[in-house]
């Protein structure tokens, strides 16, 4: 048989020009996506896929809204997961996190700018609601030396000019993250800045419908990376010589293989590492007849981050009678705070209306009872009775929001910890567990 160009040179020969997320099928594009692999398992699952190009266009028209509503002139953004929300483009995205050398300013018409590394303009040319492609907000010390003052001036009349086009008479600009010399720069020009993160967090909050597609693909695949690394330390731990790291790297390596990105923590232990909980993963040999224990948050296909928790006992033997009233209790925690969850409910009345642990188990509870998430964790966060602060949080939950609900039960001065987490879909009616995976039926003593 012959294999003609035409075939080869797509991702999938099996389509025409568009894969099933509209993009295109061309084995050597610039834009990253999902890998065959993951398709495959999204369609013998029966996922409905995204539609990026529509994605895109629902994320640029919710900021532009967002800087009209707030009367900015635009939105001049630095964190890479606004930069990615923004234009759905990315480039390095971790060392770029350190070395802030992205920028890209939306204007209250709409019209965006990109500024990226100085050598690769073209990694956001697939998208045409990026307009131009710049170089020069790369604003640190390493890179600038003593003369990033020159280089901030250089790039803040580059701002200012642009904002007296698209936005004449207007100087107040919303930035989410900047360099000191580079906000010095920017208020030197005469702009008033603005508080950027509170518009980018709340425009990100509300999911729209293509955005919750990708997210189910994305949780898929994660939960598929995780049972795979679950069957290892299930095949592999009781045979001696398996460290955390082993464990931890299938979750890692299953990601990437379904054209997932990268993951946010190192958060498995196992053992009496769980405890004190936010213990990083390590060399630990993990033993027969222990606790494993992980936080995935895994930033996977699409971008979109999948953040659950699992505590597995992994052995012959029976959990203690004190572990499986602790899997119970931390089950049953997030259950009922997940009855709480639907549109129009104020985040202080969930506060005030949750679940309570049992008292040995306060003192080293979660950072909080729930917190937003999307490209990463985001707003808003709901916090336990004794850490909420007055008026932090005074907003109603509406459609299209997606909450993480979490457990950490942790005895004081214990030897274990369980952690578990899922990942909750605010709908018009109520809300939708979106997460699949299966609580470890022997912890909770069904078994």
């Amino acid at each position: 048989m012959n294999d003609h160009y035409r075939d080869t040179r797509k991702i999938d020969p099996t389509r025409a020009d568009r894969l099933g997320d509209n993009t295109p099928n061309n084995n050597n594009r610039v834009e990253i996506g999902p890998t065959q692999l993951a398709f495959a398992e999204w369609a013998a699952a029966g996922l409905a896929l995204p539609d990026l190009q529509a994605m895109r266009r629902f994320r640029w028209e919710r900021l532009t809204q967002a800087v009209v509503a707030r009367g900015y002139a635009g939105v001049l953004l630095f964190d890479p997961l606004n930069i990615r929300y923004a234009t759905d483009s990315t480039n390095m995205q971790l060392w770029n996190t350190h070395n802030p050398f992205r920028a890209v300013l939306l204007c209250a018409d709409g019209y965006m700018v990109i500024w990226d590394y100085k050598n690769s303009p073209f990694l956001s040319e697939f998208n045409p609601l990026v307009r131009e492609a710049r170089s020069g907000a790369d604003l640190f010390y390493f890179d600038r030396g003593d003369k990033i003052d020159v280089a901030a001036d250089v790039f803040s009349n580059e701002v200012r000019r642009l904002l007296a086009e698209h936005a004449p008479g207007n100087t107040r600009l919303a930035v989410d993250k900047i360099m000191l010399h580079g906000l010095r720069a920017l208020e030197a020009q005469g702009l008033q800045v603005m508080e950027g993160e509170e518009l980018t967090e709340k425009t990100r909050a509300i999911k729209g419908i293509d955005e919750i597609k990708a997210m189910r693909c994305a949780v898929h695949a994660c939960e598929q990376a995780v049972a795979l690394m679950e069957d290892f330390a299930r095949t592999h731990v009781p045979q001696g010589g398996i460290s955390e790291d082993d464990i931890w790297a299938v979750l890692h390596a299953e990601n990437i293989r379904r054209g997932g990105e990268w993951i946010e923590t190192r958060l498995l232990a196992s053992g009496p590492r769980t405890n004190p909980w936010f213990q990083e993963c390590g060399p630990r040999i993990v033993q027969p007849n222990e606790i494993i224990a992980f936080d995935t948050d895994l930033v996977g296909a699409y971008g979109i981050c999948t953040d659950i928790s699992r505590t597995w006992w992994v052995g012959d033997a029976a959990p203690r009678a004190d572990m499986v009233y602790a899997m119970r209790h931390a089950y049953e925690h997030i259950q009922e705070n997940m009855q709480l969850l639907k549109p129009g409910a104020m985040i202080p009345d969930i506060v005030a209306a949750c679940h309570r642990l049992d008292a040995p188990f306060q003192k080293q509870k979660y950072g909080c009872m729930m917190h937003g998430v999307g490209l990463c964790d985001e707003w808003p966060l709901v916090a336990y009775p004794d850490q909420a602060v007055p008026g932090a949080f005074d907003y109603p939950l509406e459609p299209g929001m997606v909450l993480c609900v979490e457990a950490l039960v942790s005895p004081e001065g214990g030897d274990f910890s369980i952690k578990l987490e899922d990942q909750v879909l605010i709908t018009e009616t109520g809300f939708e567990n979106l997460t699949q995976y299966p609580f470890d039926p022997v912890l909770m003593g069904a078994a």
